[in-house]
């Protein structure tokens, strides 16, 4: 398994980055299809040959994405969408 992680400070409330967190889930599982559901603060969600969650504190957001071998060719693209969407709500950051 490859195993994505990108975690991005905040300065919402809590309630407005949850609501965030299930806008990209909503957008997700429209485009690929899949399931989540939330536990406290945390989105799990998952769909064949991918799983994972994401974490909502009031400081950051940060997400966690396990690919299965067949999705493994779009692992770039899977990580670039996920920065995409977090540089357009939280702002770009540098990345090394």
């Amino acid at each position: 398994m490859s195993e994505i992680v990108v975690k991005r400070p905040h300065n919402m409330r809590l309630a407005s980055a949850k609501r965030l967190a299930e806008t990209m889930a909503r957008r997700l599982q429209n485009e690929y299809g899949g399931s989540y559901k939330w536990e406290g603060n945390t989105l799990h969600f998952q769909r064949t040959g991918a799983s994972g969650h994401l974490e909502v504190t009031k400081a950051d957001f940060k997400v966690l994405v396990e690919i299965g071998l067949l999705l493994t060719p779009l692992r770039s693209r899977i990580e670039h969408e996920i920065n995409a969407f977090c540089d357009a709500n939280f702002g770009r950051v540098e990345r090394a």
